[in-house]
């Protein structure tokens, strides 16, 4: 009897294991015996138009541990602590935590660091491939391109908005294991390879990018300046080919910066863009025709009272033909010429050229800047405006602006990504070509506001922009910043200097921009310079034939 007690037990008991359980049954033994491991896909590269790096993806080693094989946590901890570089104490801690069945215990050491440690067999420590973004160039473009994070995922820039594009896909392997959870080759089971991610070739050109970022960390220095930006484009198609913001970094060593200096100010932060913004002034005045070129305008010597307020120019000036006007940046002149058109057809001018909405550029964080209709305008605004107040603009916006002059009257959207590639294969993925928004002035208009900015680098306030063997063409802008009580700073500005060159023919559109720069802070003397340095070596790297 006890012993068919005995065996009906165990019929019942195998009966639950084999019939009434055997998937539960069958998944333990599975984790027991089949290790399941993920291949890392590679990381797409972010190369410029030229296909040079800008960002890249290198395989490196990464050692995790699973502590409940490990018997001697404290002498593993001594042997691994010299070779990876962590506290023994620390070490010890980690390989002595028996209730988990992986702790990471370092991440993308070096192959020679990695092969020491594969030559040793430490019981419980194994050693896996992963991939280690790297950027060949430093802070070259750092806000452009951004940074991914440890598990290569984009974090800022084009990085993080590219993410899907350049991530790819994990692949995964299957091994089975012995009772000692070691690898039964002949046992192996299927393998689904990683997909790598693509390539993004961009717009930019490594060679001017540095060229700008040279030119500009000297003027940021030598102005003292908070911060500053420089966009370098082809005013014909709207590709931009340098764009650089200071304070910069390096996204190698993205976890020790600040997010001042990940910020693009090129895209991120509006400013009120003084008078540079009489470009558009000049513009609306001459494509409405109410406003003639020879037109004549008294400046009133230097102060003039309007509107309740007294408007005042850097410089007293008489008579001055609208020309003149412009190239002498005339706030009365302006404002004056502003009252003739009107704030309506001021207002539609200024839209058209694409202030008050972002320019749609294939950058994160842009913003559209403000600019207020005419039914919420004060009745000192109709002068204000033209003259680069009461509106907030991005220093992209301004590279839109004055290569829709220098291009015959186009409205151009800025664009950076020009093509997706399979790096596996070469194959074009996807490409993107200039999108022409739609026409804002006519091309006599152009010519002739092409002509008047030549005079403001001949004559004007912009001399300083002149670049030998060449024509440039240009506006400076000086702009008091707006306080926080609701007054202007009478010590704090943004100086400016957008213009292109050659003037005739342009090549590059070019704009600069500089926060806050101590005294001398004009337009003309601290961002002028800048424009020209980036400009004559640009030209000499284009083998662009000189003028003269």
């Amino acid at each position: 009897m006890i012993f068919l007690m005995i065996a009906a037990a165990l019929w019942v008991r195998l009966l639950w294991l084999q019939v009434l359980q055997p998937d539960h049954w069958v998944l333990i033994a599975r984790r027991q015996h089949v290790q399941v491991l993920e291949l890392p896909p590679l990381r797409g590269s972010i190369l410029d138009r030229n296909r040079k790096p800008l960002a890249l993806s290198l395989r490196l080693t990464s050692v995790f541990a699973d502590p409940r094989h490990i018997k001697e946590a404290g002498s593993l901890a001594r042997r691994l602590s010299p070779l990876l570089g962590k506290p023994e104490t620390k070490l010890r801690a980690e390989l002595s935590r028996k209730k988990r069945g992986f702790v990471w215990l370092a991440r993308k050491i070096p192959n020679q660091t990695a092969a020491q440690i594969r030559s040793m067999r430490l019981p419980g420590v194994h050693l896996v491939m992963e991939t280690q973004r790297f950027y060949p160039h430093g802070y070259l473009a750092a806000q452009v391109i951004g940074f991914s994070g440890m598990d290569s995922q984009g974090l800022e820039g084009l990085e993080m908005t590219c993410d899907r594009i350049l991530k790819g896909e994990p692949g995964w392997r299957w091994l089975a294991r012995d009772a000692r959870r070691r690898n039964v080759g002949a046992w192996e089971m299927a393998t689904v390879p990683p997909r790598d991610g693509l390539e993004v070739v961009l717009t930019l050109d490594s060679t001017i990018q540095y060229i700008a970022e040279r030119a500009l960390e000297e003027g940021y220095k030598k102005s003292r300046a908070k911060a500053a930006c420089i966009v370098v484009s082809d005013p014909a198609t709207g590709e931009i080919l340098a764009l650089a913001n200071r304070p910069s970094y390096d996204p190698n060593r993205f976890a020790k910066v600040t997010p001042d200096q990940r910020r693009n100010r090129a895209v991120t932060d509006t400013f009120e863009p003084g008078s540079v913004f009489k470009v558009v002034t000049a513009a609306v005045a001459l494509g409405t025709g109410i406003v003639k070129p020879e037109d004549t305008f008294n400046c009133e010597n230097g102060s003039y009272a309007v509107a309740g307020r007294i408007l005042h120019d850097h410089q007293p000036h008489g008579v001055l033909t609208f020309r003149e006007v412009i190239s002498q940046s005339s706030n009365i002149g302006v404002a004056k010429a502003a009252m003739k058109v009107g704030a309506n057809p001021l207002y539609q001018g200024i839209r058209a050229f694409g202030f008050g909405e972002p320019t749609g550029v294939d950058l994160p964080g842009e913003v559209g800047g403000t600019l207020r209709p005419p039914s919420q305008w004060s009745k000192p605004t109709i002068t204000t405006i033209p003259m680069g107040h009461e509106v907030a603009v991005n220093a992209l916006q301004l590279t839109q602006m004055i290569s829709v002059v220098a291009n015959g009257g186009f409205l151009v959207r800025p664009w950076i990504i020009r093509e997706i590639r399979d790096p596996s294969s070469g194959a074009l993925v996807k490409s993107f070509k200039p999108k022409r928004v739609r026409r804002v002035v006519t091309p006599e208009t152009a010519a002739e506001l092409q002509r008047i900015l030549a005079m403001v680098v001949q004559t004007g306030t912009g001399k300083l922009a002149h670049v030998d063997g060449f024509q440039a063409a240009g506006k400076t802008g000086t702009a008091q910043k707006l306080e926080a009580n609701g007054t202007y700073s009478h010590s704090k500005f943004t100086a400016s200097f957008i213009g292109f060159i050659p003037a005739e023919r342009p090549r590059l559109s070019i704009v600069v921009v500089l926060d806050e720069p101590k005294f001398p802070y004009y337009g003309g003397v601290v961002a002028a310079p800048i424009f020209k340095r980036t400009a004559a070596d640009t030209l000499a790297y284009l083998g662009t034939q000189n003028e003269t």
